[in-house]
């Protein structure tokens, strides 16, 4: 049968018209779309932007670094080793990096650079060189009061106007009040706070001192290989006297080591959008459902006026489409506006843990073709049998509902059946899968399965608690229950994925909380942290060992390396050491050992390393491999790789231990062992025990030594820090999750709007008979709560494998973070009295405006 354009517009007009009476029926299927599509692109944006942030890093004002310079002991690096580069023609841009900290003990992280050469550097559309036209972009920036050493620092606009609110007046740090400049967006600084070099390095007390150097080649240099741009750097160093080999070289990565650092967070946060993405989903499908069974009379209408199949099916397809489009349309909207209040969580977490810094996020007409494309599809999949089935209802049918003919009954069996099915191979696929994202993958599935055990629970429940219900009314209503469960299905599946989420999060949280905290305990032993400038660690250190009240000295070398490990050639990690008290009392171990008296005498005496847990998971390492450590890699010159291999030593695993938030693997070596190879010798920390108030020590630091506060940790300000980072990691996930359950409930209320309309007509015969209005509604609140009370009695289970599915499979193999699981039975509590709440108000508020109409006229209606 050909289609015919006239009768598909025609269809299309009266379905319009449909609409127009019946807008409740509309706006279901446009929120659950909206919705979906919100939260999709929401997370979406903000994930993007995020990873376009890594490869497009910039150093401030000016443009990419090629090549990154630091000193190989990770003290400061002097600034002759900028001018050098300068007089040899390379372009450099020398940088400063710190903590300073305020009055009320805040710390604040203050950058440097050379301004003249940041914006000299930054490339223009005339000229490579520095020209006046360089500077036409930077009108707002008063260069000559920065070069002037003026007591100011620049930030973006909008984070002025936070630091004022924050600050309560001017800004002192380190006890210097600072001008606060306010800069354009467009400059790109972020969050980040900038200063001129000059007055940076008094503000740190940092004389002659520099953080890093970044080297940018031009056009012409860039066809050069990486060996050869670095000659260029390492020739330019020696010919000013300086050592080359007492300075690292690292290559800019194009942000691949942040991205590949960061990939499990953004899956994470990818997971959580596309179950919001379903559950709003379940929403537009309910209301399409529902909206298609209203109007099967009038399809039945159309088919005997002579409108063929085709044309209808057509129509029906095409008004999908529209409703989708429009829906995905106001959703990428809404999208982006949740993605601009979601992304300073995120820079926040990333920032934090992985030194991430984030631009301004831009927009991609990408996203909402994606968004459109997956919806569609979605929509058209889901709703594809109710359109074939609506179809093929024979002419003869009337306005008989198609739904009534199906068994429920065995439709509920079948949809329990397949869960099972699903979750039998999952738990199969669960035990030999070591790859975080298979493993997000099957717990993909099992998401999929427990909404397809719901109707076959209740139906079961429903039957259970029916003899139990004394003659009368109320076994009425419990009997009747079981006709709402299929139009309330596809609502309380998405409320049962809302809860099991919730639950499984808090799980997840709840358990992370209470390890992270007891691993502190283990972890710290000293009543005082303190990591200044590297320079002055060894003045400091006899400092202490003079005051007769400081009781203990703890000391901690770190270094970077690389590790060798079978089909990873280069695999950065942290090389440390510490006294071997600290190594013997703070290291909390996974692996069994006996850590008897021989097990640390091999351990300082032999090749033996301890390895961190995540670094063990990542790469399949065990105690008793072999593995060798690279660990001057980065300071070899091109020219001197014949003793490479002579650089690399193999090491024996003898332990692994649990180490949380660290995003680098890490290896812990002895003390004798570092000094065998003629590592950094001064440590990169200092750790004290003092007979006193530590704030007293404190003060005298600052005092005697001039140290900044913000260089100085005690204890329970180290353990407050972390836990106040460990909840802003996980913030963003929570509002994900509420708002996941924020849908679900607006999805139950347009739910139980459509339902309590189909329903009008049964409710007016029990009012004829007798039945008071307040009686109807507690017999309908009654019915819906004891279908929402079964949601949530098999939300417990559920949302406890997923939270068990998460701890031990998911955020093991992705953060090789091992979880004591723990029950937070009162949480669990809370978010059933929520969900009860919630559901409530969605029902009744929908049942009062109905049931104030004039009941009989639903009788009138029905019999036409």
């Amino acid at each position: 049968m050909t289609l015919s354009l006239p009768l598909i517009s025609r269809c299309l007009s009266v379905f319009s018209r449909h609409y127009f009476k019946a807008p409740i029926q509309a706006s279901a299927i446009l929120l659950g779309i909206i919705l979906a599509v919100t939260l999709l692109i929401g997370v979406k944006a903000t994930n993007e932007n995020a990873k376009q942030s890594y490869g497009a890093a910039t150093e401030l004002l000016s443009q990419r670094a090629s090549f990154y310079l630091s000193n190989k002991d990770q003290t400061s690096l002097d600034e002759s080793a900028y001018f050098a580069l300068r007089r040899a023609g390379i372009p450099a841009l020398a940088v400063i990096e710190g903590i300073a900290s305020d009055p009320q003990g805040r710390s604040w992280k203050v950058t440097g650079s050379d301004i003249i050469a940041a914006v000299s550097i930054k490339p223009t559309s005339n000229t490579q060189t520095a020209t006046s036209s360089s500077y036409a972009p930077f009108k707002s920036i008063p260069l000559e009061r920065l070069l002037n050493g003026h007591a100011a620092v620049m930030m973006s606009a909008s984070v002025v106007d936070k630091v004022n609110a924050l600050a309560k007046g001017p800004l002192v740090l380190n006890d210097i009040p600072l001008e606060l400049i306010a800069v354009e967006e467009n400059l790109g600084l972020g969050n980040n706070m900038l200063a001129d070099i000059s007055f940076a390095q008094q503000l740190l007390q940092m004389p002659d001192q520099l953080s890093y150097i970044a080297v940018f080649f031009q056009q012409q240099t860039q066809t050069l290989d990486i060996d050869s741009q670095k000659n260029i750097v390492i020739n330019a160093l020696e010919d000013a006297g300086l050592d080359s080999r007492q300075i690292i070289i690292d290559r800019q990565d194009d942000g691949e080591s942040l991205s590949a650092l960061t990939n499990s967070f953004h899956l994470n946060l990818d997971a959580m959008s596309m179950l919001a993405f379903v559950v709003g989903l379940f929403i537009a499908y309910n209301g399409v459902r529902y909206s298609l069974m209203k109007r099967q009379k009038l399809f039945i209408q159309l088919l005997q006026m002579g409108i063929g199949r085709h044309n209808l099916l057509t129509a029906l397809v095409l008004e999908i489409v529209l409703l989708v489009v429009i829906g995905s349309l106001v959703g990428f909207m809404m999208g982006l506006q949740l993605s601009q209040w979601l992304q300073p969580m995120v820079a926040i977490t990333l920032a934090q843990i992985y030194g991430a810094k984030l631009l301004p996020g831009l927009w991609q007409w990408q996203w909402f073709a994606q968004g459109l494309g997956l919806t569609l599809f979605a929509s058209l999949a889901a709703c594809w049998p109710l359109l074939i089935q609506l179809s093929r209802v024979p002419l003869a049918q009337g306005g008989q509902r198609q739904a009534q003919l199906i068994p429920l009954e065995n439709r509920f069996k079948r949809q329990a059946f397949a869960a099972c099915i699903i979750l039998g191979i999952t738990a199969v696929l669960f035990s030999i899968t070591t790859q975080y994202k298979l493993s997000l993958l099957l717990l993909g599935l099992v998401t999929v399965a427990i909404p397809l055990l719901l109707p076959m629970t209740i139906n079961v429940g429903v039957k259970l608690l029916l003899p139990l219900m004394p003659k009368g009314i109320w076994h009425y209503v419990v009997a009747e229950t079981k006709e709402i469960i299929a139009p309330l299905s596809l609502a309380m599946m998405a409320i049962l994925l809302a809860l099991c989420a919730n639950i499984s999060m808090n799980t997840l949280v709840g358990s992370f909380e209470v390890t992270l905290k007891q691993w502190l305990d283990t972890r710290l032993h000293a009543d005082l942290y303190i990591k200044p400038n590297p320079d002055v660690i060894p003045e400091i250190n006899a400092w202490l060992q003079a005051d007769p009240k400081i009781t203990a000295i703890y000391q901690q070398w770190t270094t970077k390396a690389k590790l060798e490990i079978k089909a990873h050639s280069s695999v950065p990690i942290n090389l440390v050491s510490r006294d071997i008290y600290s190594i013997k009392h703070t290291t909390a171990f996974k692996s069994p050992t006996t850590r008897s008296g021989l097990f640390w005498q091999q351990f300082q005496q032999e090749q033996t390393v301890l390895i961190s847990e995540p670094l063990s998971i990542k790469y399949q390492l065990n105690v008793g491999d072999q593995i060798k450590i690279d660990k001057l890699h980065d300071t070899l010159s091109p020219t001197s790789t014949t003793n490479q291999t002579e650089k690399t030593q193999e090491f024996i695993i003898s332990g692994i231990y649990f180490d949380y938030g660290n995003p680098i693997g890490e290896v812990i070596i002895s003390p004798s062992v570092w000094q065998q190879y003629a590592l950094p010798l001064h440590p990169i920390s200092l750790a004290v025990n003092y007979q006193g108030d530590s704030e007293e020590l404190q003060q005298q630091l600052i005092t005697q030594q001039g140290l900044s506060s913000a260089h100085m940790y005690s204890q329970k300000g180290i353990k407050d820090e972390a836990i106040k980072m460990f909840t802003k990691t996980f913030s963003i996930t929570v509002v994900l999750n509420s708002l996941t359950l924020l849908v679900a409930t607006i999805g139950l209320f347009s739910a139980c709007i459509m339902l309590t309309q189909a329903r009008l007509a049964p409710l007016a015969r029990l009012y004829a008979l007798g039945v008071s209005r307040t009686q109807l509604r507690v017999m309908v609140t009654s019915q819906m709560m004891l279908i929402v009370l079964f949601t949530c009695l098999l939300a417990l289970p559920m949302g406890a494998i997923l939270g068990y599915l998460l701890i031990n499979k998911v955020t093991l193999q992705a953060f090789g973070w091992t979880i004591a699981m723990l029950w937070d039975w009162p949480a669990y509590g809370r978010i059933v009295a929520i969900a009860m709440i919630s559901c409530l108000v969605a029902v009744a508020l929908p049942l009062y405006w109905q049931t104030r109409k004039p009941l009989i006229s639903s009788l009138q209606q029905e019999s036409l």
